[in-house]
């Protein structure tokens, strides 16, 4: 049994597809997918071997190796998050976020650097705003929907649609203000990748196919059937998730190809918002093997 963790969301539609259409039955691999609550449990049950795969923001991956010292390999990447800030109705732009509470996962990684970055580049220093750790996406939106002092997030899909329709402000998409991200990508313990070379690329191998099925227009209305079940959404909201999932210029990216520019800049905002002032970003080759990847695309 191949255990697999994520957090929940649209991103996740390669995996339901490669479960549902048989593709991880056709490689011989049975998966168990996990959503999980917040980081902490994602990078500690990866460290401590509980789950094999995670797909999530790869700055988690980045922490677990520069913060917890863990030797994590990126094997595939994925997506830009689908990311977008929303405020609560009362804040008119960015500056507004002074002297407020924002809401994020763990505070310093992936998502919460993100938004940091955007409340700096609106003149807003740390110690102008009050930073509250309330665990994933769900919890993030369930957070800013009872409680009116927590001003502003960042949310994904399908939540991102969810609190426009509930009346939050959306002030625009994380990569309109920081430029290309890197958000989902696939990561192992280096290990474990190196002792189940052959389950992980026949695992990479049944994930695109779950992709192309998913962004194949013949398959739309299956698709997006398959996430309003999975998410537990209406049928509205998933096909609305669905469009901005496949466009080709914010979508799910082809083949779960890496972004290396995306990466870059996620590497440049940890440098300037953890690091010291003047830090050089480390090079992306640190923390990527991609022979996993080669392997399974020439195998397809």
């Amino acid at each position: 049994m191949l255990e697999v963790i994520v957090f929940e969301g649209v991103q996740n539609l390669p995996l339901f597809a490669a479960e549902t259409q048989g593709f991880f039955a056709a490689r011989g691999i049975e998966v168990r997918l996990h959503f999980t609550p917040n980081s902490w449990v994602l990078r500690d049950g990866l460290a401590e071997g509980k789950y094999h795969v995670a797909h999530t923001a790869v700055d988690n991956a980045i922490a677990m190796i520069e913060a917890a010292k863990k030797d994590v390999a990126i094997v595939m990447g994925g997506d830009n998050g689908f990311n977008n800030v929303f405020c609560q109705p009362y804040i008119g732009s960015i500056d507004d976020l002074r002297g407020k509470t924002v809401l994020v996962d763990a505070t310093n990684t992936a998502f919460a650097l993100v938004l940091y970055r955007i409340l700096a580049q609106n003149g807003l220093a740390k110690g102008d705003y009050t930073v509250r750790s309330v665990g994933a996406t769900p919890l993030r939106l369930a957070e800013m929907l009872k409680d009116r002092t927590a001003a502003a997030a960042i949310l994904n899909l399908p939540f991102r649609i969810l609190a426009e329709r509930a009346g939050l402000k959306d002030m625009g998409e994380a990569v309109s203000h920081v430029g290309p991200y890197l958000s989902t990508a696939g990561f192992v313990m280096r290990a474990w990748g190196r002792d189940n070379a052959g389950l992980l690329a026949r695992y990479i191998q049944a994930y695109i196919e779950g992709l192309r099925w998913s962004m194949a227009a013949t398959n739309r209305d299956a698709a997006i059937s398959l996430l309003a079940s999975r998410l537990r959404i209406e049928a509205d909201i998933a096909a609305d998730a669905y469009q901005i999932a496949t466009a080709p210029s914010t979508g799910l990216s082809v083949d779960a190809g890496l972004d290396i520019a995306g990466l870059r800049n996620v590497l440049k905002i940890r440098a300037d918002t953890e690091g010291r002032p003047g830090d050089a970003a480390p090079d992306p080759k640190k923390y990527l093997d991609l022979s996993y990847y080669s392997r399974a695309v020439a195998g397809l």
